[in-house]
């Protein structure tokens, strides 16, 4: 009978370090972590993690706030300090070493102006649009997408004025799907557009 191999946390941060995003990798890490080395015998380790996981998901989708920062920071100051063991020690590190790349701030934005991710990672904060110059109106795109994200008519030869194809971004998971099947390179992945303001 195999025994399942432990996973360590150097482990988990090697695999983590492979994610361009900041917080991806935080949120990676965290999510391993919890799932794997944490032996949950003290409070600060233990919950900390999973608060700490909550506030990441609320960044990489999109809801976060600088709270959400702030509590990040007060988690892993207090692991850091009071965790029992190594491993929940390392995590306070890796945790602040993430954060002090400045991209957690600029995920969450200033003002409730909606923030960004740099590396165009995280789905809550992207897009996929389709750029209107590149697109031959061939509808690949539309054929892969199986979400029925994509709106718009594959173009006639003896017809014109199609309009390009449009992605509804309400209907869109952003899996990629029509990225890949694009063959001029017209789909694009952008900042996600600001939400309307009620007035």
């Amino acid at each position: 009978m195999d025994e399942k191999k432990e996973l360590k946390v150097e482990d988990i941060k090697t695999a983590a370090q492979a994610k361009g995003c900041p917080v991806q990798k935080a949120l990676y890490y965290v999510t391993g972590f919890l799932e794997g080395p944490m032996c949950g015998k003290c409070f600060p380790c233990s919950l900390g993690s999973f608060e700490a996981k909550r506030r990441l998901e609320n960044i990489t989708e999109g809801r976060g706030t600088e709270a959400d920062i702030g509590v990040l920071k007060r988690i892993a100051g207090s692991m850091l300090e009071a965790s029992m063991c190594k491993k929940g020690k390392d995590t306070a590190r890796f945790l602040l070493e993430w954060m002090e790349a400045g991209s957690f701030s600029v995920h969450v934005g200033q003002s409730g102006a909606g923030g960004r991710c740099p590396e165009k990672q995280c789905l809550g904060l992207i897009e996929f649009r389709v750029d209107p110059e590149k697109c031959t109106r061939c509808g690949l795109c539309k054929d892969a997408c199986t979400h029925g994200a994509i709106f718009g008519e594959k173009r006639k030869h003896y017809l014109t004025g199609y309009p390009p194809f449009e992605i509804r971004q309400k209907r869109c998971v952003k899996c990629g799907d029509c990225l890949r099947a694009c063959p001029e390179g017209a789909i694009e992945i952008a900042d996600r557009a600001p939400e309307p303001v009620m007035a």
